[in-house]
């Protein structure tokens, strides 16, 4: 036997830029990027858990001020070292839309 009837049920209808708090609703549907860590034994922050959401801007100018601290790390190595490439750096895949 079915019983039917109304639920309800939360979700997600919003996500805010914790940079510059705009809105990453598009008529697409929500984009917006995550960063987060889940300190575990052993690290300095240990049982601290962070998710910080960003919109596309905030998201590539983060990027960015990741790529010249690592490009600034590394300035003076001898090695070129193929692993360290700055411009795809976290770059997973590109025109991976259906």
């Amino acid at each position: 036997m079915k019983i039917t009837g109304d639920k309800q049920i939360e979700s997600v209808i919003d996500v805010r830029c914790d940079i510059c708090g705009l809105s990453t609703q598009t008529p697409c549907g929500l984009q917006y990027g995550t960063l987060q860590a889940n300190w575990g034994p052993g690290a300095k922050h240990d049982g601290e858990r962070y998710e910080v959401h960003l919109c596309e801007s905030c998201f590539f100018g983060t990027l960015a001020y990741v790529k010249q601290e690592r490009r600034t790390q590394h300035l003076f190595d001898e090695s070129e070292n193929m692993d360290m490439r700055v411009d795809d750096l976290g770059l997973l895949a590109s025109d991976d839309h259906p």
